[in-house]
């Protein structure tokens, strides 16, 4: 099953796919350019749903502004399927008066928010709310795994122990996956998506993941992180080509206000259907553009939930 805000769905429910995306988004790093305004979330979202979506995973952790309270009213007035998620993002993301609170206890976090329901950001001790986490997000850093991260992987390789669910990880600047697989001991690379490869077009590494089982995402343009969009689709039919099309996944990344099309200048979550999915239908077929985003989110987000 697929866990959304909604409740548990079968995967061939969850439909077209945008598998990585923000609908809430509140960093240190990006004062000023916070995803916080509710209504311009539904906007967006019901744009991404006129275009032909019908799922999305928000991949925004704990602490950062995901406003939990409000993703059930949202997924229900799009009709769209919304996937949260708990986890932790890298320490410079947060306060730290922020980040030391949530710092205890961390698997025991992540596994209460995947079985028992999201907590509010300032309140991350409270009641659980109806809405449970489908996912895990943690990051790495750049060409390593730093003290932070090691932590919270930690953490995640033991919720997914804990309860089966898939560990979706932030490369920063598309960097060491093999090196995150390495890291995340004991689970498997089938149970782990390794986002931003885009922003580190290098072919080689993309290929090992690849053959180790993982789910490749390669997600944007977002306004903040283009640099490499003109390489996205060498990097998609290199991977076609080398028998891999069934491992990708792809999605917006939108994670500033700038970014979104209801509200800033784009292109917004659904560029991802209207533009991305157009050229992928284009250049490589409808029997590919309907891995990337039906069958493939299906796969990567299915979980035997072991509680």
């Amino acid at each position: 099953m697929i866990r959304t805000v909604l409740g548990d769905i079968a995967p061939a429910a969850l439909g077209v796919t945008d598998s990585h995306d923000h609908l809430f988004f509140a960093s240190a790093k990006l004062p000023g350019q916070e995803l916080d305004d509710p209504a311009a979330a539904e906007a967006e979202l019901r744009a991404f749903a006129a275009a032909g979506g019908q799922g999305l995973a928000q991949w925004t952790p704990m602490g950062l502004g995901r406003r939990a309270g409000h993703l059930a009213a949202l997924s229900e007035a799009a009709g769209v399927h919304l996937i949260a998620a708990t986890g932790l993002h890298q320490a410079g993301h947060y306060p730290p008066e922020t980040l030391t609170p949530l710092l205890n206890g961390l698997a025991e976090r992540f596994i209460a928010e995947l079985t028992e329901g999201l907590r509010q950001d300032g309140d991350p001790d409270g009641a659980p709310l109806s809405a449970r986490a489908g996912l895990v997000k943690v990051a790495g850093d750049f060409h390593q795994v730093d003290r932070h991260a090691s932590m919270t992987f930690e953490a995640a390789a033991a919720a997914h122990h804990a309860t089966g669910v898939t560990i979706a990880v932030h490369l920063e600047g598309g960097t060491h996956p093999l090196g995150v697989l390495k890291a995340l001991d004991g689970v498997p690379a089938s149970s782990v998506i390794l986002g931003h490869l885009n922003r580190f077009p290098d072919l080689g590494p993309h290929r090992e993941a690849a053959e180790a089982g993982a789910f490749l995402g390669f997600d944007g343009p977002s306004r903040a992180n283009h640099a490499t969009d003109w390489r996205l689709f060498d990097c998609l039919a290199a991977l076609i080509e080398s028998g891999h099309t069934d491992q990708i996944l792809l999605g917006g990344d939108t994670t500033s206000a700038a970014g979104r099309a209801a509200s800033g200048g784009g292109p917004g979550i659904p560029y991802l259907l209207t533009d991305i999915r157009a050229r992928v239908l284009r250049d490589f077929g409808p029997d590919v553009a309907d891995a990337f985003f039906l069958h493939n989110p299906a796969r990567a987000f299915d979980t035997d939930w072991q509680a």
